[in-house]
């Protein structure tokens, strides 16, 4: 027999019943139920319910051991009979233990292992490897390495070839601070860890290697994001020679619809993903990732306030300015206290205030039901084919503003009115991004994007055209 083990803690079934079996993990729950203790182990591969029978020796060795000790039991498999817990893969069986080998004492715990929200966060990142036990996090951990392996795979079958890209290396601009390392047989002298392996891509495609990939370490001295880790993540690097825009798109489709459609049973964007040029995202969603598993898109009704005798949206109009108004379902019933903090919101997103329309029942609500005539109601009524409940949301403002106010609006009523569809993924192509953008602080003319980018018209239109 093993010395440690002959099966895994997930591994045990009921045609294991009668087996003398091994098991290696750690000691998870303890209950002692009027004498018989259950223990639970647990190891990478899952969890095995132990049995130790009132006054053996492996019951009272248990009643020594702390959860999170590791142990080695020997047993035998019984079946659980009536008592088969349906939700575990061991569930239809137990080990009744004969024998407890102590392979590593626990010390007092800062939280519980088998608790999965009882510690706060600072805690458990100090003590990291006991919050990778738990098992949500262990099971991301795995799913992880999952991903990446499917990743290779997917892209090898496709022809891409996988290189690693140095790690010390100089500096390139890439848009934040690059982390420095001092060397040593050349005093005053700095390596800089890559932000990206964006030259190295390009030297290899260079070189002739025409198609690679690179689970890349990238290297950002810059403040947390939501969507990033400060300081090291992990990204999928791509590059192609010979390639257009159509190509990588096909290419990239195609792994993200088999990894998503492998990895989750939520419903998955076909290829060809939708296609959506900057301008039009900016104008619907008011940013240039939308959302697309709700509607509430953003239209322009400039031409409605122009043509309307409210000057307040009117002369924004006159002056170069739009007016960009959502239509928001089930909202007639929401308090006034639900409109103000919207309202608030969009001031502090910059906005100079949020006009609104609320239709209850043949009659006309909100800030705007008494300024605005019949007509200019009806008619943003009639753009919106808004049916009674909704409510229509309005700001004038520049065309830039409007719309990224907006957007972020959007997104707040999408959360408080739980307005996505559940348990789908929606992806689009943000397409024709601008390669430059004025700084609205100094006026001066500045990449809007990675530098390394082909304009559209080719590298004559850098010469050519007015960015």
């Amino acid at each position: 027999m093993h010395i440690y083990r002959t099966h895994n803690c997930g591994e045990l079934r009921g045609t294991d019943c009668s087996k003398q079996v091994k098991l290696s993990g750690w000691l998870h729950r303890k209950r002692d139920l009027g004498g018989v203790m259950f223990v639970t182990l647990r190891d990478n591969y899952g969890v095995t319910q132990l049995m130790a029978a009132p006054g053996s020796q492996a019951h009272s060795d248990f009643d020594k051991i702390r959860v999170e000790s590791v142990v080695t039991i020997e047993g035998t498999v019984i079946s659980r009979g009536a008592n088969s817990n349906h939700d575990m893969p061991t569930g239809e069986i137990e080990v009744e233990v004969s024998t407890v080998t102590l392979q590593s004492a626990a010390d007092v715990l800062p939280f519980q292992v088998a608790d999965e929200d009882n510690a706060p966060e600072t805690t458990r990142l100090t003590y990291r490897f006991l919050d990778l036990r738990r098992e949500k996090l262990h099971k991301n951990i795995l799913l992880r390495s999952k991903v990446i392996a499917s990743i290779r795979r997917r892209m090898t079958e496709m022809g891409f070839n996988e290189f690693q890209t140095p790690i010390l290396t100089s500096s390139s601009p890439e848009g934040a601070r690059d982390y420095l390392v001092p060397s040593r047989l050349y005093p005053g002298k700095f390596y800089a860890l890559p932000q990206a392996p964006q030259q190295f891509k390009q030297l290899l495609m260079v070189s002739g290697f025409d198609r690679y990939f690179q689970i890349a370490p990238c290297f950002r001295d810059e403040d947390a994001r939501a969507d990033r880790s400060p300081g090291e993540f992990y990204q999928l690097d791509v590059e192609m020679s010979f390639a257009t825009q159509e190509d990588v798109f096909s290419h990239l489709e195609k792994l993200f619809y088999g990894l998503f459609t492998e990895f989750s049973n939520w419903d998955v964007t076909k290829p060809q993903f939708p296609r959506i040029p900057y301008e039009e995202a900016m104008r619907k969603y008011g940013v240039d990732k939308p959302d697309l598993r709700y509607g509430l898109e953003i239209e322009d009704v400039s031409d409605i306030f122009a043509a309307s005798d409210f000057n307040a949206f009117k002369s924004v109009v006159e002056g170069g300015g739009v007016v960009r108004a959502l239509c928001v379902p089930n909202v007639a019933d929401k308090s006034r206290k639900f409109l103000k903090d919207l309202e608030d919101f969009s001031r502090e997103s910059g906005a100079k205030g949020l006009a609104s329309l609320i239709f209850v029942s043949g009659d006309v609500k909100g800030s705007l039901a008494k300024p605005l005539t019949d007509s200019t109601k009806d008619a943003l009524r009639q753009k919106f084919n808004a049916p009674d409940g909704s409510g229509i949301f309005i700001i004038a403002d520049s065309a830039d503003k409007a719309s990224v106010i907006l957007g972020k609006v959007r997104i707040r009523l999408a959360d408080e009115l739980d307005l996505r569809e559940k348990n789908v993924y929606r992806f689009c192509w943000i397409v024709d991004f601008p390669m430059f953008e004025k700084d609205e602080e100094t006026g001066a003319t500045q990449f809007s994007h990675n530098p390394f980018s082909m304009p559209q018209g080719g590298m004559e239109a850098l010469l050519t055209k007015d960015p």
